[in-house]
C-alpha cells in the first residue's frame, strides 16, 4: 500500500486551533465500521452509545511541559528541544535545527540546567545528558512549554486543556487527544451506568506522531514507546474477553497498548515494556471492539490505524462527511466513535 492512498484534502479553517469551552460539547461522528453508516451526535451523547457491560480502556499518561528553548554556549544560537523519552542517565530528544549541533555541543537553558549532546541520531533526534541542581521535573515545570503540535498556532491560555481530566502518569510528549473530550461528570455517569473504566499508560513519543516518509507504508518503521499495564487492568480485560464484553479503547494509544500485550502474550498480563506496533489495513484486531478517537492527519499512521479498524474507503468517506459538516479536526477537534 502507498502512503498517498491515505491522503485527503482538509480546508485549513477546519484545523482546530483551541479547545472548546466545554470539553464534551464537541461534535461526535458515530460510524458503523462494517456498513459505513453515519450518525451525527455530540460527545456528551457517548453515555447513550455505551452498554452496561462495556469496558472502557483509557490512557492515563500525563503530558510533560517538554518543549524547551536554549542557546548554544559557544555561539548563542537558539536551539529548540522536545523531550521524548527518559533513558538511563539521558533523554531521547527531537532537536531543531539539528544541523547546528554535533556531539559535544553544550546548550544552556535559562541558567536552570545545561544539556550536552552525547549522540546524534536520524530524523533530527539525539541523546542529551542534562546537568542541573535540584529535581529535573520541577525545573521543567518552570521552563518548559506544552508540546502543542505544529499545526496549532494559537497560544494555549490554560495549559491543563492539553491534559485529560484523568491524566496521572507523567512522561508523555503529547496528549492522548481522544480523551480530551471527557469530563468528570461524564466519567461519573459512565460508571453509574455500570460500565467499567480501566487504565493503561502509554507515554506518547515520536512513534505516534512521526510522519510516514516511505512511499510504501510497509517500509515505515515505528519508533518505540513505553507502556504499562497493571495487574488490576489485566484481570478486568481478561474477564471481559472471557465473558464477551465489549472492549472499547479511548484513543489509538490505548489500542496500540492492548493489542501489543494480547498479541505477545495471548492474554492480558501485568507488564511494563516498549512497543513499536504499526497497525495498518490488513491487521486483524485481537481485542478492540470499538474505538473513540479524533480525526487524524492525512497520510499519518493514525489514519492508517483507523482504516485498519474499519476500511480505508469507509474512513475516508466518513472524513469527507465530517468535512462537509464542518467538523473540527486534529488534537483540539471533534470526536469519532467507531463501532
Amino acid at each position: 500500500m502507498r502512503v498517498n492512498e491515505f491522503d485527503y484534502y482538509l480546508p485549513k479553517e477546519l484545523i482546530a486551533q483551541e479547545p472548546l469551552i466545554s470539553r464534551s460539547a464537541s461534535k461526535m461522528l458515530v460510524l458503523n465500521k462494517k456498513t459505513g453508516s453515519i450518525e451525527h451526535k455530540h460527545f456528551y451523547d457517548i453515555i447513550d452509545m455505551l452498554n452496561k457491560e462495556d469496558v472502557l480502556v483509557i490512557n492515563n499518561t500525563k503530558v510533560l511541559p517538554s518543549r524547551i528553548y536554549g542557546k548554544k554556549i559557544d555561539t548563542d544560537a537558539k536551539i529548540e528541544v522536545l523531550l521524548l523519552k527518559e533513558l538511563s542517565g539521558f533523554w531521547e530528544c527531537l532537536i531543531k535545527p539539528a544541523r547546528r549541533v554535533k556531539v559535544g555541543t553544550r546548550i544552556n537553558f535559562s541558567n536552570l540546567f545545561m544539556g550536552t549532546i552525547i549522540q546524534k541520531l536520524e530524523d533530527g533526534m539525539c541523546h542529551i545528558s542534562f546537568k542541573y541542581d535540584g529535581i529535573f521535573l520541577e525545573l521543567l515545570e518552570k521552563l518548559g512549554e506544552m508540546p502543542l503540535p505544529p499545526y496549532i498556532h494559537k497560544k494555549l491560555a490554560d495549559q491543563d486543556r492539553y491534559q485529560t481530566v484523568y491524566a496521572k502518569e507523567l512522561g508523555s510528549a503529547a496528549a492522548p487527544t481522544a480523551g480530551l473530550h471527557f469530563t468528570e461528570e461524564i466519567l461519573s455517569k459512565i460508571k453509574e451506568k455500570g460500565i467499567t473504566i480501566c487504565n493503561v499508560t502509554l507515554n506518547i513519543g515520536l512513534g505516534t506522531f512521526k510522519g510516514v516518509s516511505e512511499e510504501n507504508i510497509e517500509d515505515h518503521k515505528m519508533h518505540t514507546e513505553y507502556f504499562r499495564m497493571s495487574k488490576e487492568t489485566a484481570e478486568i480485560l481478561n474477564n471481559a474477553k472471557k465473558e464477551n464484553k465489549r472492549i472499547i479503547a479511548v484513543g489509538t494509544t490505548s489500542v496500540r497498548t492492548i493489542e501489543s500485550i494480547y498479541g505477545k502474550y495471548k492474554k492480558f498480563v501485568e507488564c511494563a515494556e516498549d512497543t513499536n506496533i504499526f497497525i495498518y489495513p490488513g491487521y486483524e484486531f485481537l481485542v478492540t471492539d470499538a474505538l473513540i478517537t479524533n480525526f487524524h492527519l492525512p497520510k499519518s499512521t493514525l489514519v492508517m490505524l483507523v482504516s485498519a479498524f474499519s476500511s480505508k474507503d469507509i474512513i475516508l468517506n466518513a472524513y469527507k462527511e465530517a468535512i462537509n459538516n464542518k467538523y473540527r479536526f486534529f488534537s483540539f477537534g471533534d470526536a469519532m466513535f467507531i463501532r
